[in-house]
């Protein structure tokens, strides 16, 4: 075996030393080049414009792998990488040559790479040999207490974050971050919770850097994702060079073998959304993704040394994460426009990540329909309480809440977990009383998606009522996942002591809700009582069994006893707080007022339903007062309602305190998110992975958005399979505030049992 690979090629005769045949053969090959040979001149300025097949490129993977233990060609591309985006960054010609350097050296980098960790053979990655050997001389600008793979990554983040996107490097971007994403694809190849021994040489280089170009970094790419910057025309034939120049061979690697260093055309073409989508902003929110959601597991034993045992409180009491900058940038990130130290004098310690705020709120109200614009959007309410409190003063509230509900109202053609990620962000929003009086304020000329009938001067609250209803609905029939139930009760729960003017038909769908709760209710109910009376006939040999048949009967009934419950609790909210503001509740309470009568002496309920009751004695009474001439049509009745909703006292109503629903993380996220964020990157970035080296997540999942016939049946790394906890806190004005914890085991669903407990 030569210095070149001995595999057929396409013209006769030999090869020029300068020929990207040559080149390349030689960059895979078993010569070992220096780092300072003007081999790598040529290899990188170079137009590599070869046409291999995919057999061929695997070939050429596999030799590479064999020689590279002792070349070192990776590691000295990787440099070379590295110089070239230094000088990138040094120099205002954005055309120069270092660029076109830079763009061939992340090619071939990016492919090769993607091999090695695809068919990794140790869990450290030894075997991609990041280091030079010990007798290869070392520059002076290699800092020699520095590892390549933190070299390399510093660059591209660098790079990045201080070179504008323009029609010259914009090509060069998307590529950076397409071997980004190559790079820190070893995640693929373990499991989401990572212990403090467990190596992934990009990440920890990553995590590593420091903190002014972390915030350098996501400013960046959340501003690639803020004004989507479209593909230059005259790159759109993915030329490396604008004059005339063939198509490098990493156009022909990428697309055949590792199907990501290009984006096919009709990655493009296809979309849904054309006019919007942009491949560098795409990829910057995959990257930014996968960065803020790194999470790892220091353990006790790796903060022995930082503790004063001295001191009780030091002791450590349950295992460690370290501090992600990522992720602490985006949470701490600030408004361009608005600097809270002028008002409050609270500044941030160190510097923080400026972001145009109202930018980044149209751009996610344009793209929520995009599953990775709704993670971004969890991920900034959740985490950035300045943002937070940003979308909560804005006028426009429809602008999120329309693609969220439109969404929803869309279940059937989404994942299960998009619609979670939805159910919290709406969960957190209606945290706030601000936001739940807002709603109902701003009216919708129409809702042009919503099929079932025409909704016109519809607020926004009303709206919010309707679709969670019917998701509600849609889940009873079709889902049947308990987290999803009491999400969707949650945020109407927090919504209710707020409700202003809601429409007649939202009032009709809550007291639909009420009603389908009902007899799911009472057929459990059926169900439970034809079993004691089978069990009662049976003989020992079946004990077990139908006690165990018995204890799933109960909890289930229990679970849906609890949320009768707290559907009555909104009615008594609404009742109790806004009875003059809502005719529509009353009308529809009063319309189907038999639906609770089977209720009024149950236990569990009787106290809730004696003030509903109180209300329509009260109504009935004025209706039979009435002396009317003919039939009662809706608009008389209504008429009477609104008449006496002005004498209507609260005093005779029994005061219930408010129940108030908050979302809580649970204590390892990692093991949804990190899963979830690959899941959708891989079906989103063209990186075409090998399924058998993938351990991050079930293989046989579906990477694309649809909800199967199975959408029913748990599967792992859907949300319900990972614990989130929701709080739920009455206040009570009498006695000491006690709270109430609906704690879920989430996986499997067969698990989810609401467990009440109070303090």
């Amino acid at each position: 075996m030569g210095g070149v690979p001995s595999t057929p090629r396409f013209n006769g005769g030999a090869r020029p030393k300068d020929s990207a045949e040559y080149l390349i053969g030689a960059f895979i090959g078993e010569k070992s080049f220096s780092l300072a040979s003007d081999y790598w001149q040529k290899l990188l300025e170079l137009p590599l414009n070869l046409h291999w097949s995919s057999d061929r490129v695997h070939q050429a993977c596999l030799l590479f792998a064999q020689n590279n233990c002792y070349t070192r060609h990776l590691a000295k591309i990787l440099i070379h990488l590295s110089w070239c985006l230094q000088e990138c960054v040094s120099t205002s010609d954005a055309s120069s040559s270092a660029c076109v350097k830079a763009l061939n050296a992340v090619y071939v980098s990016s492919v090769f790479l993607k091999h090695f960790i695809e068919n990794a053979k140790t869990d450290n990655f030894e075997d991609i040999y990041m280091s030079l050997n010990e007798s290869e001389e070392i520059p002076s600008n290699v800092p020699k207490e520095q590892s390549i793979e933190h070299l390399v990554v510093n660059s591209v983040l660098n790079f990045l974050g201080r070179v504008d996107v323009s029609s010259e490097t914009y090509l060069l971007h998307c590529e950076l971050l397409n071997f980004m994403l190559v790079a820190l694809s070893t995640q693929l190849l373990s499991g989401p919770s990572l212990g403090a021994d467990d190596i992934h040489p990009f990440f920890d280089a990553a995590m590593a850097q420091p903190t002014s170009l972390v915030n350098l970094a996501i400013r960046k790419l959340l501003l690639s994702y803020i004004t989507r910057p479209h593909f230059p025309l005259k790159a759109s034939s993915y030329y490396i060079f604008s004059e005339g120049y063939q198509p490098g061979v990493l156009q022909r690697v990428g697309s055949v073998a590792a199907n990501l260093v290009l984006l096919p055309l009709n990655f493009f073409a296809s979309s849904s959304n054309e006019a919007s989508r942009s491949p560098l902003a795409d990829s910057s929110l995959n990257i930014l993704l996968i960065l803020v959601h790194y999470r790892k597991c220091l353990g006790v034993d790796h903060l022995k040394d930082k503790l004063d045992y001295s001191s009780p409180d030091s002791l450590p009491k349950e295992e460690s994460f370290f501090e992600n900058p990522y992720c602490k940038a985006l949470e701490n990130a600030r408004d361009i426009e608005f600097d809270r130290v002028d008002v409050e004098g609270n500044a941030p310690s160190g510097p923080v990540v400026r972001l145009p705020f109202a930018s980044l709120f149209d751009t996610l109200g344009m793209c929520l329909a995009d599953e990775t614009s709704v993670l971004l959007l969890y991920s900034l309410v959740h985490g950035n309480s300045d943002f937070l409190e940003y979308v909560l003063v804005r006028t426009d509230l429809d602008t999120l809440l329309m693609p969220l509900l439109e969404t929803l109202y869309n279940a059937p053609r989404r994942t299960s977990n998009q619609i979670y990620m939805v159910l919290i962000i709406l969960l957190i929003l209606g945290q706030d009383s601000s936001f739940n009086a807002s709603i109902h304020k701003l009216v919708l000329p129409s809702v042009p998606w919503y099929q079932e009938r025409v909704l016109h001067q519809t607020s926004l609250g009303s709206l919010m009522v309707i679709i969670l209803t019917r998701t509600v609905k849609y889940n009873l029939s079709k889902l049947r996942d308990v987290y999803l139930h009491t999400n969707c009760l949650a945020t109407l729960a927090n919504m209710a002591p707020h409700v202003h003017r809601l429409s007649g038909y939202a009032s009709q769908r809550l007291v639909s809700l009420f009603d389908m709760l009902a007899r799911k209710y009472n057929k459990l109910a059926e169900m439970k009582n034809d079993k004691m009376h089978v069990a009662n006939g049976e003989s020992k040999e079946g004990d077990s069994l139908q006690d165990s048949l018995q204890e799933d009967m109960e909890a289930e009934l229990h679970i849906y006893t609890d949320f009768l419950r707290i559907v009555l609790e909104i009615f008594n909210a609404i009742l109790t707080y806004s009875l003059p503001r809502n005719p529509e509740v009353v009308y529809a309470i009063m319309h189907r007022q038999e639906v609770f009568q089977p209720f009024k002496s149950h236990p569990r309920f009787n106290e809730l339903l004696d003030n509903i009751f109180m209300v329509l004695d009260f109504f009935n009474s004025r209706m039979d007062a009435q002396k009317m001439e003919g039939e009662w049509s809706v608009e008389k009745v209504l008429q009477v309602i609104i008449v006496n909703c002005r004498s209507w006292r609260v005093d005779g109503l029994k005061m219930f305190t408010q129940l108030r629903f908050t979302y809580e993380q649970e204590s390892h996220p990692e093991e949804f998110f990190i899963p979830y964020v690959w899941q959708l990157v891989l079906s989103r970035s063209g990186l075409n992975f090998c399924p058998s080296s993938i351990n991050l997540f079930p293989v046989d999942l579906p990477l694309q958005d649809n909800v199967d016939e199975d959408a029913e049946k748990p599967q792992k790394g859907d949300m319900k399979g990972n614990g989130l906890k929701i709080e739920v806190t009455k206040r009570c004005p009498e006695i000491s505030p006690c709270m109430l914890h609906l704690v879920f085991s989430l996986w499997p669903v067969a698990a989810n049992v609401l467990v009440y407990s109070e303090d």
